[in-house]
């Protein structure tokens, strides 16, 4: 069964409220780690490095590679939804616009906050747009096809997916820290208790409820 269920029922304007918010939120949580300068995140490293490479803003990337890769969902069989084309432009253009208004963290004391306050929120973010139940992002929409079409474990798939990111972005001149270690260990816990949180009931729409056990709704994110 398709985790995008159709625009309808009682619950719908909830659900677009959550979906617009949690990708408003990610692209602020991806900002204040890019401030917090402690390392970012896998595909954030990526973006970063393109955005060293071409002089465009890392949201206008985030957007390109999200493009890019939605297009690869074509010969793995995934189909977008809502949530799917909304992530490719709310995500990148938050981000830019927190970043216009975000200083750099130039010492430890503020560098640390930065960090903390960004995984936490990408984390409260993970959970409001996966739990709106309008499909993965690009990124995890790749993930998953590939884990589907391999026959490989979701683990396996992800893992090597982001260690070439992270590879490609840090010669790129992408930042890889200690925040990229952190938020590897907190991003999976995290997201897990937001879903819980903030899960939508799924019984008055007709669709699947999405905190559930599939590995799929366990490891998706913008």
């Amino acid at each position: 069964m398709s985790i995008t269920p159709a625009l309808r029922g009682k619950r719908l304007p909830r659900r677009l409220i959550q979906l617009y918010v949690g990708l408003t939120l990610y692209g602020v949580s991806s900002a204040l780690l890019v401030r917090g300068g402690l390392g970012l995140e896998p595909w954030g490293v990526l973006h970063q490095g393109l955005s060293e490479l071409t002089g465009l803003t890392m949201g206008v990337v985030s957007i390109v590679v999200g493009a890019v890769v939605l297009l690869l969902w074509i010969p793995i069989r995934q189909r977008p939804g809502l949530g799917t084309v909304s992530n490719v432009f709310v995500v990148g253009v938050a981000m830019d616009g927190a970043l216009a208004v975000i200083p750099d963290g130039r010492v430890l004391a503020v560098q640390i906050p930065l960090l903390i306050g960004g995984i936490v929120f990408n984390g409260v973010a993970t959970g409001l747009y996966i739990a709106a139940r309008f499909g993965p992002g690009p990124r995890d929409g790749l993930m998953t096809g590939l884990h589907l079409l391999t026959g490989r474990s979701v683990r396996l798939v992800r893992t090597g997916i982001e260690v070439a990111v992270v590879a490609t972005g840090f010669v790129l001149g992408g930042s890889v820290g200690i925040g990229t270690i952190a938020y590897a260990l907190a991003i999976g816990p995290l997201a897990q208790l937001f879903l819980r949180v903030f899960v939508v009931p799924a019984a008055d729409d007709g669709g699947a409820v999405v905190a559930g056990g599939s590995p799929e709704q366990a490891i998706l994110r913008p």
